[in-house]
């Protein structure tokens, strides 16, 4: 089992061919440099599983824009998704709401996204599964790999290790939405992580 970027790395150069892989996604800019670096290591396909974002309206957006990045891209790379289903987030931070980013709340949320993507990569007879979430500086990416190892275990799918922010990921990210002219979003996608960065820009206007 894969520990760390670098053994990622080392893994990747071996490999004799392109493995299938399904890629779970939050949104079109995380994805984007994720999709430039494994594209020539595996047969990606997207899984966009986001119960978090609120509203459906934004939800929409964020899976709109994911499938036009993708089909500009490359037009063959396919994009799944699942059904809108709130109320599975809200069954999965119940209790854990008022804990702020990087807490409890987030892990549960992980795990939620990455348990759908490993049922999927199962059901679809995946080689591999694993998440864009590792791209983001406000992601806890030991907890996002620790929750993939323990579904891997579960599932019988391989997990990819990941921690797609590593040599100026997330910065060619940002560089890559530029060029695609990427809706970026202000907030996570949960009501919880707009409001606290509502409460946070309040403070900062004070201060």
């Amino acid at each position: 089992m894969l520990k760390n970027y670098k053994e990622v790395k080392t893994f990747l150069s071996t490999l004799k061919h392109r493995p299938t892989l399904l890629l779970h996604s939050c949104c079109a800019p995380c994805s984007s440099h994720t999709l430039f670096f494994l594209k020539k290591y595996f047969q990606i396909t997207i899984f966009y599983s986001n119960d978090n974002i609120e509203p459906k309206e934004e939800y929409i957006h964020r899976l709109e824009e994911e499938i036009r990045f993708c089909k500009e891209v490359d037009s063959t790379l396919q994009v799944l998704h699942d059904s809108y289903q709130p109320m599975d987030y809200a069954e999965a931070v119940s209790g854990l709401e008022a804990l702020g980013e990087k807490s409890k709340r987030c892990y549960a949320c992980y795990k939620l996204r990455l348990e759908k993507t490993a049922k999927k990569a199962k059901e679809l007879g995946f080689d591999y599964f694993t998440t864009t979430l590792s791209i983001s500086p406000y992601k806890v990416t030991s907890w996002i790999n620790e929750i993939g190892e323990e579904l891997e275990k579960v599932y019988g799918v391989q997990y990819l290790y990941s921690d797609f922010k590593k040599e100026e990921g997330y910065k060619h990210s940002i560089q890559l939405s530029k060029e695609y002219q990427l809706y970026r979003q202000d907030y996570c996608g949960c009501k919880y992580s707009k409001q606290e960065r509502v409460m946070c820009s309040g403070q900062d206007q004070e201060n």
